[in-house]
C-alpha cells in the first residue's frame, strides 16, 4: 500500500502522522511511503531522515492526498485538505467530528474511509489511541493553568505551591481519567491543594489509594463541583464521552461565584468543551476572559511539546496502520473489533453512533459496512 503524510496545518501544529522511524517500519513490510517535504521539521526529523528511512520525498501535500491509499496524519483535516480526500482513500488521524459539522459534511461528501483515532478502543473499554495525548494535555494543563494565573496573564497572581506563610493555590479537577489524574499528578508536584471529582465511586477509591492524602476526592455532583468552583483558584476540566460531545458542567451563570481572575482550563475542548463559555483558541493566542475568569482553551494542546506528543503517539498508531496496510481496512477491522470502533465515516456514511445521533445523521452499523 502506498501510504503518505503531510505537514500539519492547523495553528501552531508541530507533530507530524509519521516519524522516520514509523515510515522504516512500513517501509520494511513492503509499502511505499510519501512524505510532504518539510513534514518533520516541527520535531527535528529531516527530509533526509525520512528519505534514509526508505520514504519518497514530495514537494507538495496535494501530492500525497492525489496518489496515497492512506493519509496518516495528526489533526482532523482542514477545510483545503478535505477537499483533495477522494472516494476509497483512507484517512487515519483524530477527528473529534461530534462537535464540527463542517468537518463531518465534507468527509461525507467526499466518501473518504475515516478512521478516528479517538475511538479505537483497547481492552476494558480504554481509548489506547488517545492515552497519550490525554497524558501529555493532563500535564501541560497544569503548566499552562499555573502561566494564566501570573498577573501578567490576566490571572488572579497566584502561585501555585504558594510559600511558607502562604496558602497554595486550590485546583479543582473535574474528571479523574486519564487527564484529570495526570492533571492531579502534576499539581500535586508543585504543592498545590487538590481536590479531583467523579462521579465513579470505583475511579474515586483508585485515585485516593494513589495519591493517599496528596489530593482530596469528592464526587461530582451539581452541589459538590459549585462548591468548589467557588474556592478554586484554577479549574482542569477533563471529562470525555467517547466519540460525543463533551457535557456543559459549568454555565456562565456560576462563574459569577469565583474569584476575579481564577482560571479554567478546557481540555475537552475538542470535543466542544465542558465549560458553556469555552471556545476553541491557538497556541497564538490561548486564553480570553468571561466575566472575569481567564479561559484556556487551546485545541491543539500536545502540539505545543510536538517531539514528545508525536513519538508517544507514533508508539500507539502505528501498529494498527500496519495492520490497515498489510491486510487492507476492511479485513483488518473484521480481524480487530477494536480497530473496528475507529472507523467514523465511510462511503458517505456515518458509522459511528455518538456522531451521528450527535449531528443528526442516519447511523450505519458497523455490521452492515465490513459485510
Amino acid at each position: 500500500m502506498r501510504v503518505g503524510t503531510v505537514k500539519e496545518i492547523k495553528n501552531h501544529e508541530y507533530r507530524v502522522g509519521l516519524t522516520p522511524e514509523s515510515a522504516r517500519e512500513l517501509v520494511s513490510h513492503g509499502h511505499e511511503v510519501w512524505v510532504e517535504t518539510g513534514a518533520g521539521l516541527g520535531i527535528g526529523a529531516s527530509d533526509d531522515d525520512y528519505s534514509g528511512a526508505g520514504a519518497k520525498i514530495v514537494a507538495t501535500a496535494a501530492q500525497v492526498f492525489a496518489e496515497c491509499e492512506m493519509v496518516v496524519k495528526v489533526k482532523e483535516p482542514q477545510a483545503g485538505e478535505r477537499a483533495m480526500l477522494r472516494e476509497g482513500q483512507i484517512l487515519y488521524t483524530y477527528l473529534h467530528l461530534a462537535p464540527d459539522p463542517e468537518q463531518t459534511a465534507d468527509l461525507v461528501k467526499s466518501g473518504v474511509t475515516a478512521i478516528a483515532y479517538e475511538t479505537v478502543t483497547g481492552p476494558g473499554g480504554t481509548l489506547p489511541l488517545l492515552k497519550p495525548m490525554s497524558q501529555v494535555a493532563g500535564r501541560m494543563s497544569i503548566q499552562a493553568g499555573a502561566t494564566a494565573l501570573e498577573k501578567a496573564h490576566g490571572g488572579r497572581g497566584v502561585l501555585l505551591g504558594g510559600v511558607p506563610g502562604v496558602l497554595p493555590a486550590r485546583v479543582m479537577v473535574i474528571g479523574g481519567g486519564v487527564v484529570g489524574f495526570n492533571a492531579a499528578q502534576m499539581a500535586v508536584g508543585l504543592g498545590a491543594d487538590v481536590t479531583i471529582l467523579d462521579r465513579s465511586p470505583e475511579v474515586l477509591e483508585r485515585l485516593g489509594i494513589h495519591f493517599e492524602s496528596r489530593a482530596k476526592t469528592r464526587f461530582a455532583n451539581s452541589s459538590n463541583i459549585r462548591q468548589m468552583l467557588c474556592e478554586a483558584e484554577l479549574v482542569i476540566g477533563a471529562v470525555l464521552v467517547p466519540g460525543a460531545a463533551a457535557p456543559k458542567l459549568i454555565t456562565r451563570e456560576m462563574l459569577s461565584c469565583m474569584k476575579p481572575g481564577a482560571v479554567l482550563v478546557d481540555v475537552a475542548i475538542d470535543q466542544g468543551g465542558c465549560f458553556e463559555t469555552s471556545r476553541p483558541t491557538t497556541h497564538e493566542d490561548p486564553t480570553f476572559t468571561v466575566d472575569g475568569i481567564v479561559h484556556y482553551c487551546v485545541a491543539n494542546m500536545p502540539g505545543a511539546v510536538a517531539r514528545t506528543s508525536t513519538y508517544a503517539l507514533n508508539n500507539v498508531t502505528l501498529p494498527h496502520a500496519l495492520e490497515i496496510a498489510n491486510n487492507g481496512w476492511q479485513a483488518a477491522l473484521k480481524a480487530d473489533p477494536h480497530l473496528a470502533n475507529g472507523l467514523n465515516v465511510h462511503a458517505g456514511k456515518i458509522t459511528y453512533e455518538a456522531v451521528a445521533r450527535e449531528l443528526g445523521y442516519d447511523y450505519v452499523p458497523m455490521a452492515d459496512v465490513l459485510g
